[in-house]
């Protein structure tokens, strides 16, 4: 019997078995990553921050403070995002403001080969 995706089913039957939606889950994490994967050569950046993780090619980091509060904001550019509900994870530019760590590691680049 031919397997049919969990939305026909929902379309379907309107009920989901949590067994149903755990494997949903489960592939499009491993969908994700396979695109993290074929991505990450195109940046330069590994940008972590307490509720995403980005990949970027332009990080501007500034520690800022008010009222005696430490926060950090944070631009990029030409970013893709570590996020398996979004329908588009490039995105132009993101800014982020956190009073929590940011973490920012530039990625080794391959040397050309000739």
């Amino acid at each position: 019997m031919p397997e049919v995706s969990l939305r026909a089913r929902i379309v379907h039957d309107g009920v989901v078995s949590a067994e149903d939606l755990e494997n949903y889950e489960t592939d499009m994490e491993l969908a994700l990553y396979r695109e993290y994967r074929d991505v990450v050569p195109l940046f330069s950046y590994v940008v972590e921050t307490d509720r995403r993780f980005y990949l970027s090619n332009s990080v501007d980091l500034q520690v800022r403070s008010a009222a005696g509060e430490v926060y950090f904001e944070l631009r990029l550019a030409d970013a893709w995002v570590w996020d398996v509900y979004r329908s588009k994870r490039f995105v132009k530019s993101v800014r982020v403001v956190t009073f929590k760590d940011v973490n920012v590691e530039e990625l080794a680049q391959a040397e050309l080969e000739i």
